[in-house]
């Protein structure tokens, strides 16, 4: 299959004096509903506040309805929308992108990439050139032959999680899977689907995997494979120590059983990222050949990011597959994400379908065609100068803030290399909808992506400052101590106050 080069040169279209004090959105809703503005009814707005349930129903033709219309439903949707991309700071999704004005035509079309995404369809409405187009960017970023690899657009992270971990159930059948209570929740999902055995290890403060709690529960199974969900963290070497004599004595035990290690690039909440190589490292000197393990890497946010700050993922290391999510760091309008691992192993799961004349090795087989197009127009128009320059400008943002909401006096941690800031949770749950923040226990977390900028987190920072005032100023509540949470160096309660301002 013939394949479109990335990195193309984009040009602007010309655009009128008007349409240049315009947004892309603003230009989309006057394109799509151009008389809305002259229409009476109006739905009520809620301004910079939480989106309210719009309590709708379908609407039969014909029939008399005193409620408003379509249109004017749909663009006070979109107006509201539009006021909250400002206050979207704690989900890892870039909503900040202008290429869906350009690709709108493509909506007309039906697009299935049903199938293997190297193999053509009988009909021709698909988008498998621009796919391969995509995996074939995403090889060369993380290093591996065109000949060598396999991959997909999948419908998300979560999908490229079930599909890594069908792999490796399939090479390791017997397998135990091991992941840290700060894993995607996708990959106890995928143990419950395939009924595999699971083990939730505890993790330590950061995000990473508790090494003490992974050996003693390895131990308890001794007898079995291990398939292992490990946080790969950069304070990991902070551990090396007692992780490399701990492992050993536990890899004397199993040496006789293969090993599966699925590894999170970047814990969901805490954004712990660890180092793949000491993991290999203590393989190897443990005696296991690469045809006795396999790793699957949890990228879905940190996959676009750690190319260009270290080549922590590489297929030059013996890696199985890699997923990662495109809605987040880079952008989509829909949910989707790639999937790559070695053509050596697909043939585990590829069947042959004469319906759709086609072999399949994917989760879904129906496939999104749009999102391939969304992917590849994304990083033909930023390249990689264009991806680097994001990561430094969030990586920059982030340290931002946490240095803004340590100034405050407010409990915060952020791991090194990461853009997610965890802070004590607001008491105010206004506040926490208001800047949709996720939250877990006494912690909440801001994710600074690409479209965040520094006025966003000042207003952020502002408002917080002043709900804490509101709070805490009769002196009869106080702030939450997150030591257990976030470390005591990192906890700004009244207990480890001093020892906070001195850190």
């Amino acid at each position: 299959m013939g394949c479109l080069s990335l990195e193309m040169d984009f040009e602007l279209s010309a655009m009128t004096p008007r349409s240049l004090a315009m947004t892309p959105r603003s230009l989309a809703r006057q394109r799509l509903f151009p008389n809305v503005e002259n229409k009476k009814q109006k739905v009520e707005q809620s301004g910079a506040g939480p989106r309210k349930n719009l309590q709708l129903e379908v609407m039969e033709p014909g029939l008399k309805n005193d409620g408003p219309s379509l249109d004017t439903i749909l663009v006070n949707y979109l107006d509201t929308l539009t006021q909250r991309v400002n206050f979207h700071l704690g989900y890892p999704v870039n909503i900040c992108y202008d290429h869906y004005a350009t690709l709108a035509p493509l909506l007309q079309f039906h697009l299935n990439n049903c199938g293997d995404p190297f193999l053509q369809n009988t009909v021709d409405f698909h988008s498998k050139d621009f796919e391969v187009a995509v995996l074939d960017w995403f090889a060369q970023l993380w290093e591996i032959e065109k000949d060598q690899y396999w991959g997909y657009v999948t419908n998300g992270g979560t999908e490229g999680n079930l599909h890594g971990i069908l792999l490796g159930r399939e090479l390791l059948p017997e397998g135990i899977l091991y992941a840290s209570k700060d894993s995607h929740y996708s990959v106890f999902k995928a143990a419950r689907m395939y009924r595999m055995d699971s083990e939730t290890i505890n993790t330590s403060v950061n995000g990473e995997m508790d090494y003490s709690d992974l050996r003693a529960k390895l131990l308890q199974n001794k007898n079995r494979p291990a398939i292992i969900n490990v946080t790969i963290g950069i304070y990991l070497l902070q551990l090396l120590s007692f992780f490399f004599f701990s492992f050993m004595d536990l890899i004397s035990h199993l040496t006789t059983s293969p090993l599966m290690f699925f590894l999170t690039i970047g814990t969901t909440f805490k954004g712990a990222i660890d180092d793949v190589d000491v993991i290999l490292e203590t393989l190897k000197d443990c005696g296991y050949s690469q045809d006795r393990f396999y790793i699957h890497c949890d990228a879905a946010l940190c996959g676009l990011m750690t190319p260009f700050i270290n080549n922590m993922i590489s297929f030059k290391k013996p890696i199985g597959s890699v997923t990662i999510s495109g809605h987040k760091f880079l952008g989509c309008p829909m949910p989707c994400g790639v999937q790559i691992t070695r053509k050596s192993y697909i043939n585990n799961l590829s069947t042959n379908v004469e319906y759709i004349a086609s072999v399949d090795a994917t989760i879904s087989g129906s496939r999104n065609g749009l999102t391939p197009i969304f992917l590849w127009y994304s990083l033909s128009a930023k390249g990689q100068i264009g991806m680097q320059k994001d990561v430094k400008r969030c990586l920059d943002n982030a340290k931002y803030l946490k240095d803004r909401l340590q100034k405050e006096g407010i409990s915060v941690m952020l791991n090194e290399l990461s853009i997610i800031v965890v802070l004590e949770r607001p008491r105010d749950h206004e506040f926490v909808r208001r800047w949709q923040l996720s939250c877990v226990k006494d912690m909440a977390h801001v994710i600074v992506m690409p479209g965040i900028t520094r006025e966003m987190l000042d207003n952020f920072i502002s408002e917080l400052v002043q709900q804490r005032k509101q709070c805490y100023q009769d002196g009869k509540a106080e702030a939450p101590c997150v030591a257990d949470d976030i470390g005591a160096q990192n906890c700004a309660c009244s207990y480890h106050k001093i020892d906070y301002i001195s850190s």
